[in-house]
């Protein structure tokens, strides 16, 4: 997988062919620890020993943001989501982030996504405050904006720098009967084309790892927001940093910029550093959470899935860019396992005069 990293479009599909066997039987072994079965350990010794063999890590270099411009970055995001989304609608469905897991609890991963999509809202504080208008950013083909409209009946706009994105998400949601409600367009999330106070809920699923400047991120988010409206982000977090700590180790770092190739992400930050960047901008009732145990499960099942005869056949038909984001996935799991990728939540409410306070309450 760190080959596949860095590989070049001429030597990718005799590659990925070497892996995929070895690829699913990692996931298989993983998918049997997170279910608590037994799994003999000869077999998940061999698995690990496979495919632990790398080549040596290469010496510390730049971060990806600054190997990449935030142009190119874009152009990048834009054209992975392009080729990419229909064989992840395939094989994810509708939504395109991960899915919610209690304990021991056996569901399927599109039944875990439309979970992760609820017990966020609950976590959050939005059910008992629900909105009328919602802005998801970085919506995908739109799984999100349909969930969040069905369950409180408000309309709602969503972006995404992905044109294919844009239109399957609107297509989408015509054909649910929703096309009056939502509209979605391509759009910067870091220079929004929407007035200053436009929506309730500022809505952002995992597209805040592809931003390259945060506080810009969290700049806009505030921007759009109204008075008394609530901002949910939840986004793949490196960890916290710990007491004496400026920055990551340099192993953690080479990781993370493996996988940054691959996805078009710039340089990652804690679930602290959203917290610090809400504070900055004067949000209020600031909350983070940590929900890496709940998704844990959730990689193994899709990559799993991502192996299917079916699932493969359009793998290799969509191209480089998307064989080889597939065939990341491994490096997520094992900087989760090392305790280095964390699946964090922050929310947050933008701040209301008593005036704003009282006309709100008026209207409700």
């Amino acid at each position: 997988v760190g080959l596949l990293a860095s590989s070049s479009a001429g030597d990718m599909r005799t590659q990925a062919t070497l892996l995929l066997l070895g690829c699913a039987c990692q996931c298989a072994a993983l998918r049997a620890t997170a279910f608590h079965k037994p799994t003999s350990f000869h077999a998940t010794r061999a698995v690990e020993v496979r495919l632990s063999v790398a080549p040596p890590e290469a010496p510390d270099v730049e971060s990806v943001q600054e190997l990449r411009s935030p142009e190119e970055l874009r152009k990048g995001i834009a054209k992975f989501y392009d080729s990419s989304s229909g064989i992840w609608e395939r094989v994810w469905g509708e939504h395109m982030h991960h899915g919610y897991y209690n304990d021991n609890e056996k569901k399927n991963h599109q039944e875990a996504q439309v979970d992760m999509i609820n017990e966020a809202l609950k976590w959050a504080g939005a059910d008992d405050n629900p909105p009328k208008s919602v802005l998801d950013v970085g919506c995908g083909i739109g799984g999100s904006s349909r969930v969040i409209a069905r369950k409180y009946g408000n309309t709602g706009a969503g972006i995404t720098l992905s044109p294919v994105q844009a239109g399957r998400a609107q297509a989408l949601s015509d054909a649910a009967g929703l096309g009056d409600a939502l509209q979605f367009q391509v759009a910067d999330a870091l220079d929004m084309p929407f007035e200053d106070n436009s929506f309730d809920l500022i809505w952002s699923m995992e597209s805040g790892e592809h931003m390259p400047d945060k506080r810009q991120f969290i700049s806009e988010l505030s921007r759009v927001c109204k008075p008394g409206g609530r901002i949910i982000v939840v986004a793949w977090c490196h960890r916290d940093l710990l007491p004496g700590e400026t920055q990551l180790l340099p192993r953690e770092e080479r990781l993370l910029r493996r996988i940054n190739r691959a996805y078009y992400l710039p340089r990652w930050c804690s679930v602290a550093d959203y917290a610090k960047l809400a504070s900055d901008f004067g949000l209020e009732q600031i909350r983070t959470d940590d929900w890496t145990d709940r998704v844990k499960r959730f990689w193994p099942a899709v990559i799993l899935s991502a192996f299917r005869p079916n699932s493969l056949l359009g793998l290799f038909r969509s191209g480089f860019t998307t064989i080889r984001g597939a065939l990341v996935m491994p490096l997520m799991i094992r900087g989760q396992r090392r305790g280095l990728v964390k699946f964090g939540l922050m929310t947050a409410v933008k701040p209301e005069s008593r005036v704003e306070a009282a006309a709100r309450q008026a209207s409700a």
